[in-house]
């Protein structure tokens, strides 16, 4: 049977992960001298996330390879192939309906059997709920750091960086510029006219810029008070 690498990395998970496109060339070639497979051709993406899988065009060509041979598709591990679950099964479907097979070396994946194709799927579906819930530990850290205080990102309107470089602390001027903001809306005012009477009154940005926009006059109104 013939095989068709792919290899896949980001300059951080090169340097983290020790995963180097070289790493994953020799691993592909190994299992394919192991198992017996004709090594075709090992396709390459550098510095390239593995959020999506249509912006790779190694990985299109090595997908239509292998398509084309109805060989197989050796990749080190599944992040490699995608990080996007729906992505993943999507390369397996289009796989199998051109007669072609997976193998992914780090999880021992082949989809040639009915035990790879079912490991295969429950993998990428704990993967995409792994990420899920980083994601949502991650959002509730932020949001615990909001209520304690502490900086989550830039410097808003209305405070500075303490000394220890964690909390905020209030700008009394600004403090009063955005409450005569949310004043001014409750009167009815619009975005440019607010702006407008802050400019007049030589109220200054958070750059120290004279002019207003719009924009940053309706973030400020819509602040919890």
């Amino acid at each position: 049977m013939k095989a068709v690498g792919y290899a896949r990395v980001s300059t951080t998970q090169q340097a983290d992960e020790g995963v180097s496109l070289e790493a994953q060339q020799a691993r592909i070639s190994a299992y394919c001298v192991a198992q017996g497979l004709e090594l075709v051709h090992v396709f390459t993406d550098a510095g390239l996330s593995g959020k999506r899988a249509d912006n790779r065009p190694a990985l299109q060509q090595a997908l239509d390879a292998v398509c084309e041979t109805g060989g197989i598709l050796v990749i080190y591990s599944l992040s490699r192939l995608s990080r996007s679950v729906a992505d993943t099964l999507q390369i397996a479907e289009q796989l199998r309906d051109a007669g072609a097979e997976l193998a992914s070396l780090s999880e021992r994946i082949d989809t040639s059997s009915a035990g790879g194709r079912m490991i295969f799927t429950m993998l990428s579906a704990f993967s995409a709920f792994e990420r899920e819930l980083t994601a949502e530990r991650t959002s509730a850290a932020l949001q615990f750091k909001k209520l304690q205080g502490e900086r989550t990102g830039t410097v808003p309107y209305g405070f500075s960086l303490a000394a220890d470089g964690v909390q905020l602390v209030p700008v009394p001027e600004q403090q009063q510029a955005i409450q005569l903001i949310q004043q001014l809306r409750e009167a009815g005012c619009s975005y440019r006219a607010i702006a407008q009477k802050l400019e007049a009154a030589g109220v200054k940005t958070s750059k120290g810029k004279a002019a207003w926009s719009a924009k940053v006059i309706r973030d400020l109104a819509a602040r919890p008070a």
